[in-house]
């Protein structure tokens, strides 16, 4: 169980979240993840609280390096200027460049990129390769714009942005309502004011100008692999189990994908409208074509597969979760389950939890999951594949060399057994037995900890 910051017993845990939460209270989403991170550090604080308190580590923790916000003014199709407002959190570069997505969707604000720049923090640190972490986006919607619109909208971002990052420096990538397109039309610009050929700068690129392969698959794969360790390590056979994903974008579709080879049913996914139940598996051929070049609702399915069944969402449990399936995959967004739906997952029978989107399950969903034995695979682990592959397009940015589908798919495999290893060793070395929620945040604290006293007070 996640102990809350009401049960601390290190005063000097308590103090900085509290003086945190009084400073910051309007964002909401931002004190959820902190707490949520902190409250499970308190054995590692413990032990070690004369020298954090010394250097004063978790205020430092807790603070963002740079928060940087700005304008964003760009004409639409019908001749109007439009203003939107960006941002970029680099919250921590004690261990590589900071590296996160950028953001496109009405919700961006503040409190949510600071919430996922510091759960990036500790994403990266999981990985095990030489990346900080932070997180971008704006408040501009992509949705029914015309290319053009989200050209004209990215290259003015991108004439602000570019102040502010580089290969060396901060390194973004994409997120929801950023994906090849946007990545390209940023790159071109930053590509024009800069006037040379910086590919590493943005990762998420096309094939022609420096991207990776299996990039796009990245983090549904990585959860998928994650997912098959955990289960492995508590003697629960992958394969012929029956799973729910919610979402439909690419994380969504990619854990699809793979959990499928896994041989898993995937039996029902969703968008924000309502949710698809097919009881022979998800025509994934399908859900593709909506998705990535129909770019429509997931009701089409039932014009590919009519006896699939269809269920708008009403009120403020998302239909998908009323579905019986032993894994449940949030792929989606932050706070999509909360305790009221966590309720009704595990009166459904479910085994697991893999969250592919960051921070889906609200904290008491998680306290809920783990106090009734289901297994959490917690975002910032779970979900590191993404991030991962964006570090490897890097690595092959700066060689100037291109490696395969296969190649970039063993080392992805690879670092998800190796970050499960580390969040299972870290539960086990403070006996929290099979919290990889905790063991999750422990592993990657050491090691941001680690390099934050060694470079000093920065």
């Amino acid at each position: 169980m996640i102990t809350s910051e009401r049960q601390l017993r290190s005063d000097y845990l308590r103090k900085v979240i509290e003086e945190t939460e009084a400073k910051n209270s309007h964002e909401k989403e931002f004190i959820q993840a902190l707490k949520e991170v902190l409250s499970s550090l308190e054995p590692v604080i413990i032990k070690n609280e004369e020298l954090f308190k010394s250097v004063s580590l978790l205020e430092r923790l807790v603070e963002p390096e740079r928060i940087v916000s700005f304008r964003v003014p760009w004409i639409d199709d019908k001749g109007q200027v439009q203003v939107n407002r960006g941002y970029r959190v680099q919250f921590n570069g004690a261990i590589g460049p900071y590296k996160g997505g950028l953001r496109f969707h009405p919700s961006v604000n503040q409190s949510i990129m600071k919430f996922l720049s510091f759960e990036q923090i500790f994403k990266n640190a999981l990985t095990g390769l030489p990346i900080g972490g932070g997180k971008g986006g704006s408040d501009f919607d992509p949705k029914g714009k015309s290319d053009f619109e989200i050209m004209k909208f990215c290259q003015s971002f991108m004439n602000e942005l570019q102040k502010y990052i580089g290969q060396d420096l901060d390194v973004p990538a994409g997120d929801i309502g950023v994906g090849g397109r946007e990545i390209g039309y940023l790159f071109g610009q930053y590509r024009k004011i800069k006037n040379t050929y910086e590919a590493g700068v943005l990762t998420g690129k096309g094939l022609e100008y420096g991207g990776s392969l299996a990039r796009r698959e990245a983090t549904g794969y990585g959860l998928m692999y994650f997912m098959r360790e955990m289960l492995n390590a508590n003697n629960i056979e992958l394969n012929g189990k029956t799973a729910i994903i919610s979402g439909s974008g690419n994380v969504a579709i990619y854990a699809c994908e793979k959990a499928q080879a896994l041989g898993v049913k995937v039996v029902a996914m969703c968008d924000s409208s309502g949710c698809i139940y097919d009881e022979n598996g998800i025509n994934l051929n399908a859900i593709k074509e909506i998705k990535e070049v129909k770019r429509a609702r997931i009701k089409e399915y039932l014009n590919y597969v009519p006896t699939a069944k269809y269920t708008e969402n009403n009120g403020t449990t998302p239909a998908i979760y009323n579905i019986k399936a032993d894994i449940i995959l949030p792929c989606a967004t932050q706070n999509d389950i909360n305790l009221e739906t966590a309720k009704i997952i595990v009166a459904n029978g479910a085994i697991a939890v893999g969250e592919g989107a960051n921070m889906p399950c609200t904290n008491e969903a998680v306290e809920y999951f783990i106090e009734n034995k289901l297994l959490v695979a917690p975002g910032k682990a779970a979900n590191a594949g993404g991030v991962a592959t964006s570090a490897l397009e890097m690595s092959q940015n700066s060689t100037r060399c291109s490696w395969t589908f296969e190649e970039v798919d063993q080392k992805l495999e690879k670092i998800m057994i190796n970050i499960f290893k580390q969040c299972s060793e870290s539960a086990k070395e403070y006996d929290f037995d099979n919290n990889y929620v905790v063991g999750a945040n422990i592993a990657a604290f050491k090691k941001i900890s680690g390099a934050m006293i060694a470079q000093g007070i920065i």
